[in-house]
């Protein structure tokens, strides 16, 4: 029995609707999205573009489970989207998003919940800017790695997302 071929989610180049106007149009553009990942107890950042497809260094060979409490003594994690677009003066973070992420290297299992991330990441590429959901400390290694990252970028962009990285010493 011949299986039917499914139309898959697929991750396009340039303007999906180029040249013609069928198959594919309004499909969405990823390219200027990348997701980064940080480290809270190691207090590093960086970018893996695995996590694209759940497929990050961290996310191998884990078991998400639906519940932080059924993942004991997991290690934090935060997966962002960074979305970058161009204005007049130059390239800029215009959407940033955080998904909370916990993993157990040990039982191989970890905490995400995949809606929130598929959500997160759209509302990245709609030049939404979510970082409230962090603590003070992921806010801090996210601020130092876009800052480091590109100085230039970081500084055309919002107030919103400046503002929303900024820790207030207590």
């Amino acid at each position: 029995m011949e299986q039917k071929k499914k139309v898959g989610f697929n991750i396009i180049k340039n303007d999906p609707t180029d040249g013609h106007k069928g198959f594919g149009k309004g499909a969405l553009s990823l390219e200027e999205v990348s997701p980064v990942i940080i480290d809270v107890e190691e207090g590093s950042a960086h970018i893996d573009i695995g996590a694209m497809h759940a497929r990050s260094a961290v996310e191998k060979g884990i078991k998400f489970l639906k519940t932080k409490e059924e993942v004991p003594d997991a290690k934090p994690y935060w997966l962002v989207w960074v979305t970058v677009d161009r204005k007049e003066e130059g390239p800029y973070y215009a959407g940033v998003t955080a998904c909370e992420m916990t993993v157990n290297r040990d039982i191989r299992r970890g905490y995400k919940s995949l809606p929130e991330h598929v959500n997160r990441m759209d509302k990245s590429l709609k030049r939404h800017i979510i970082v409230d959901v962090m603590d003070d400390r992921s806010k801090t290694i996210l601020r130092d790695f876009l800052t480091s990252h590109n100085e230039q970028m970081w500084n055309l962009s919002s107030d919103e997302l400046k503002n929303g990285l900024t820790v207030t010493e207590a």
